[in-house]
């Protein structure tokens, strides 16, 4: 008898551990499907819809808005957001946010709004490289003043590219140290190694050679703000670390208020609009 329910819960636990697997990706990238339409629909009149090819074959969509305030070529920012965002919805907060004197390119993950293919770990990391290359590679922006950020899961990309092209800055809001460490709090009964080896952001950052801003809201219950501050020390004297009081982790852009926008615009003034 007692065999018997060993091996009942033996089943049990195994089933559970192939359920969590097999729902990763849903886990991670719950958005998806909808439409991208133009900026100007969302009270931004001068940015454009562009579409941007991939190294695997994807089409990628964007909202790249233009500088207000700049002549000749000006430096950029990658945003890339959260998994339960699109960019979209994100309207109000590139308003509030886009710098004056450098460009914003707003990037929908395969998968997402009007982008092709199927949302993973891998291949928003080349959705990534695929945006950063595309603001490289025009006329109008200075390469060696681009500014990277990304929220939440998509500190996961952000980080990846910062470590793999030549940023001159990051931004990381809300972000993890790993998909395993993630796993590890959310579904401690399950082996760790099931999150899968992407994402690991603190080896990232320890190949980002740019300045990095960790924000992170003050009492997040979805990713500690330990996180940010072991992102802060591996990263070292590069890193500037804030934490908004009192956000969690879906209320830094409403808590931080203007704050947040000053903190914001402040590093991309350094990094992305001021010539070097």
């Amino acid at each position: 008898m007692i065999l018997r329910w060993v091996l009942v819960a033996a089943a049990t636990y195994v089933a559970a551990c192939l359920l969590l697997l097999a729902g990763r990706r849903r886990l991670l990238f719950p958005g998806g499907g909808g439409g991208t339409g133009e900026p100007a629909r969302f009270g931004l009149s001068d940015g454009r819809r562009v579409e941007i090819p991939t190294a695997d074959g994807e089409r990628l969509v964007a909202w790249y808005l233009p500088p207000r305030d700049s002549s000749g070529r000006s430096g950029a920012v990658l945003w890339l957001h959260g998994n339960a965002e699109t960019v979209e919805g994100l309207a109000p907060v590139f308003r509030e946010f886009r710098p004056p004197r450098a460009a914003l390119l707003a990037l929908e993950y395969r998968g997402y709004g009007a982008s092709s293919g199927r949302t993973t770990t891998d291949g928003v990391s080349r959705d990534a490289e695929a945006g950063f290359d595309w603001l490289a590679a025009r006329a109008d922006v200075d390469p060696a003043r681009i500014v990277v950020y990304g929220r939440s899961v998509g500190a996961g990309p952000a980080a990846h590219v910062a470590a793999t092209r030549p940023v001159s800055g990051l931004v990381l809001e809300s972000a993890f140290t790993s998909l395993r460490a993630m796993a590890r709090r959310h579904f401690p009964f399950a082996p760790s190694f099931l999150a899968g080896a992407a994402f690991d952001n603190l080896a990232a950052v320890s190949r980002v050679r740019a300045p990095l801003l960790l924000v992170h809201g003050e009492v997040d219950d979805l990713v500690p703000p330990a996180m940010s501050r072991a992102l802060a020390a591996r990263a070292g004297e590069r890193a500037e670390l804030w934490l908004i009081p009192g956000a969690g982790h879906n209320e830094t852009y409403d808590v931080g208020d203007e704050a947040y926008v000053r903190q914001f615009r402040d590093f991309v003034a350094r990094w992305a609009e001021t010539p070097r």
